[in-house]
C-alpha cells in the first residue's frame, strides 16, 4: 500500500530492539505477530479481510448504480485511502479540512466534506488547496443563512473571487446539523443561487443518527427522512437552483446505508442525480456496533458473504492475581471503548505459534490506561501469564486515533506490511 513511510521505535508496538524500517520493506523482516517478534499492545489489520471489504463495498456501490466516498475520518490513513481510491471509490469524505489535506496525499482529486465550512482560517485552508490543485473538487456542507453570510463576509475580507462548491444539508429535528424544515431549506437554496461566493451542487443528509438497531424503527424513520429530502431535492431542482448536470444526492453512514439507496438512485426524481454514499467504518468493520447492525442490513437486502471484522488489537497476559481475573497489556489508550467494551476473540498459549478461538465465557468487564480485566470461569481452563489474547472492538474509529502505525498482517499472522494514522 502506498505512500510510503517509515517506522522505528517512536511508533507503540514497533520493537525498541530493531532499527528503523519503510513500511514498504516491512515484510522482510519475517515477523510474526505470534512469535512475539514485535511489542504488545499491537493493533492489526488483516490483509484478506481488509481486501475483502474494500471490494464488497465497492461492489454493492456498483450494483445500484451509484457510487462510493468513504468518509477518511474513520482511519485517517493515507495507505488505505490511496487501496479505497485505487478499488474504485469516486471520491472520499471528510469532516475537516486538516483531514481533507490528509486525503490528498493518496492522489484524491474529488470530496465531500460533511460538515459545515465557518471558520475563516478554514476557508483560507481551503481556498489554499484548491488553488494548489486545480484539478480538485470539494464540496462542503451548508445548513443556514448566518453560515453562508460567514462565508461571504470571508470573501469580502479577504477580497476573494472564490466560488465554493456546497450542499445544502437537511437535518433531523432534535439530532445535529442540517436545515429542519422545507421552507428553510427552500429558502437557503435560493440564498445560495443569488451568492456569489457559493455554487448549490446538491443536497445531503445523514441518516445515522436515526439508527437504533431495530428493523421495525430504522426503515420508517429513515424512508421518511428519505421522502422529505426527494421532495426538497424535486423542489429545487423545479426552481432551477440544482446544476444542470450530474447534481449530487449524498448519504450514508455505516449503520443503515442500505436504507438511502433509494435516495441515492433517486427515486421519483425527474432526471438523473449523482448518488454519493459516505459509509466509512466498512474499511475494517468490527465485533460489536456494526457487525450487529449489519446483521440487520443483511437481513432486510438479502445480502451474503459480506463485510469481516480486519482490525484487532492484540495483548499479552502480564498477571493472572486471583482465580477468575486476568490483567492484559492493553488500555484505554489502546483500543475502543467508547461504545462498549473491547471482546475477547483469540488466543495463542504462550510459546505457540498458532491462534484459536477464545471461550465465549472470556469477557473484558474494565479498562484502566493501560490494562484491560479479562473475567473467566476459574472452575475452567483460563488464560495464563504469557499468552496472547486478541480484543476485537466496536467502533473502528476510536482505535485507530490511538495508533500512529498499524501492522498489516496475512492470515498466517505474519507482517505483511503497514499503514500509518494522520489524526
Amino acid at each position: 500500500m502506498h505512500p510510503d513511510f517509515s517506522i522505528d521505535g517512536r511508533h507503540k508496538g514497533f520493537p525498541l530492539a530493531a532499527g528503523p524500517v519503510r513500511a514498504s520493506q516491512l515484510a522482510e523482516r519475517g515477523w510474526n505477530v505470534l512469535a512475539d517478534d514485535l511489542a504488545y499492545p499491537l493493533a492489526v489489520i488483516r490483509r484478506s479481510a481488509l481486501e475483502h471489504n474494500v471490494r464488497w463495498m465497492q461492489a454493492y456501490a456498483r450494483d445500484r448504480r451509484i457510487v462510493l466516498a468513504p468518509h477518511g475520518k474513520t482511519t485517517m490513513s493515507p495507505q488505505l485511502f490511496d487501496l479505497q481510491l485505487r478499488g474504485g471509490a469516486w471520491g472520499l469524505t471528510f469532516a475537516t479540512i486538516h483531514q481533507l489535506s490528509v486525503g490528498l496525499e493518496a492522489g484524491l482529486r474529488r470530496a465531500i466534506i460533511a460538515n459545515q465550512v465557518v471558520a475563516p482560517a478554514d476557508l483560507d485552508g481551503l481556498d489554499v488547496l484548491l488553488d494548489r490543485h486545480q484539478d480538485l473538487r470539494v464540496w462542503f456542507l451548508v445548513d443556514s443563512i448566518a453560515q453562508l453570510h460567514c462565508i461571504e463576509d470571508w470573501a469580502r475580507m479577504r477580497g476573494s473571487r472564490r466560488v465554493f462548491d456546497v450542499l445544502l444539508e437537511v437535518g433531523i429535528p432534535g439530532q445535529r446539523t442540517g436545515v429542519r424544515t422545507r421552507d428553510d431549506a427552500l429558502a437557503l437554496a435560493r440564498a445560495i443561487g443569488a451568492s456569489a461566493s457559493v455554487r448549490l451542487g446538491g443536497i445531503e443528509c445523514y441518516e445515522g443518527g436515526l439508527a437504533q438497531c431495530d428493523s421495525a424503527h430504522d426503515v420508517p424513520a429513515v424512508t421518511e427522512l428519505v421522502r422529505r429530502v426527494i421532495r426538497i431535492a424535486a423542489e429545487c431542482d423545479a426552481l432551477g437552483l440544482l446544476p444542470a448536470e450530474d447534481p449530487i444526492l449524498s448519504a450514508g453512514g455505516s449503520a443503515i446505508f442500505d436504507l438511502v439507496v433509494p435516495l441515492l438512485q433517486g427515486a421519483g426524481l425527474k432526471r438523473p442525480f449523482l448518488g454519493v454514499l459516505r459509509s466509512g467504518c466498512y474499511v475494517t468493520h468490527d465485533q460489536g456496533n456494526y457487525r450487529r447492525l449489519l446483521r440487520l442490513i443483511e437481513q432486510r437486502a438479502g445480502l451474503r458473504d459480506s463485510l469481516q471484522a480486519a482490525l484487532e488489537v492484540w495483548a499479552m497476559v502480564q498477571s493472572v492475581p486471583e482465580p477468575g481475573l486476568a490483567l492484559l497489556t492493553c488500555g484505554r489508550r489502546d483500543i475502543s471503548h467508547d461504545q462498549e467494551m473491547p471482546s475477547v476473540q483469540r488466543w495463542a498459549p504462550r510459546g505457540v505459534q498458532a491462534a484459536q478461538d477464545a471461550p465465549a465465557s472470556w469477557k473484558i468487564d474494565a479498562l484502566n490506561d493501560q490494562h484491560a480485566y479479562l473475567r473467566f470461569d476459574p472452575a475452567r481452563d483460563g488464560p495464563a501469564v504469557g499468552d496472547r489474547v486478541a480484543l476485537g472492538i466496536s467502533h473502528p474509529c476510536t482505535t485507530f486515533d490511538k495508533w500512529r502505525w498499524m501492522a498489516v498482517v496475512d492470515d498466517a499472522w505474519m507482517v505483511v506490511d503497514a499503514i500509518e494514522t494522520r489524526f
